[in-house]
């Protein structure tokens, strides 16, 4: 490993503060998301309403995951090509709107 290099990897593990599951709730997109992951996940859904916010309503962001994973026949046809975006998106707005992230 590099020793300038951050690894992180469980919300609740040293650096956690940087993961998509760490509870750092952003205002993007005209709604509150709880965490980066609840929003990338419902990225995937943005043609279809029910899927989009069923994903802003669960509760956990893994469950987020796992539901994006259980309805995988339903994610938005260009998803490998906008999903690099969407993540910069969401984390640009996590850094910009908790400024002690920084």
């Amino acid at each position: 490993m590099e020793e300038d290099s951050l690894y992180f990897y469980h919300h609740n593990d040293s650096f956690g503060e940087f993961s998509n599951l760490y509870p750092s709730p952003i205002e993007l997109d005209g709604h509150t998301w709880p965490t980066t992951e609840h929003y990338f996940q419902a990225q995937k859904f943005i043609s279809d309403e029910t899927h989009f916010h069923n994903v802003l309503q669960l509760p956990k962001p893994i469950e987020a995951l796992f539901y994006s994973r259980k309805h995988q026949s339903a994610v938005r046809s260009d998803w490998a090509q906008m999903k690099d975006g969407i993540m910069l998106k969401a984390c640009m707005a996590k850094f910009k709107q908790h400024l002690w992230l920084q």
